[in-house]
């Protein structure tokens, strides 16, 4: 049971990137995913920035950013459900290692959204991946 208490959150948050990266990966216009927070911090509409003759690459240039950004948070995912195999959580340093690094992500990732974008919807995503992280720690200090 403790086991699952620190697993299960973090497997979660591992899929959550995972499913996240994709996203931003495979949708044609991954900037719209957050359109209202993100013309919020442009302080104008995508029409409009996109309007601009000047601007006329920009589009194929945040497809490309949000690819390559969607296929990090992907891998992030991926190695964080890839520590968690059983051989991993028998060593407590390693478990510590990656509550710190799963930490550290989803905290500051929260905290510069909270800062340039506290409109956006995905602040509710990662106020659940801190409450996720938090039980983990619980299910952390519960494994003998």
């Amino acid at each position: 049971m403790n086991n699952k208490l620190y697993r299960i959150p973090l497997s979660t948050i591992g899929l959550i990137f995972i499913i996240m990266g994709l996203r931003w990966m495979l949708v044609d216009d991954p900037w719209i995913l957050d359109k209202v927070a993100n013309e919020e911090r442009l302080e104008m509409t995508f029409d409009k920035l996109f309007s601009s003759e000047i601007n006329d690459t920009l589009p194929g240039y945040l497809k490309q950013i949000y690819r390559f950004f969607g296929l990090w948070v992907s891998i992030i995912g991926l190695f964080i459900i890839s520590f968690l195999k059983e051989k991993f959580i028998q060593n407590s340093d390693i478990r510590k290692s990656l509550l710190i690094c799963t930490g550290v992500t989803v905290y500051s990732a929260l905290i510069l959204a909270y800062i340039w974008i506290p409109s956006s919807p995905f602040i509710y995503l990662g106020l659940g991946s801190v409450i996720l992280h938090s039980i983990s720690i619980v299910g952390n200090r519960k494994i003998s």
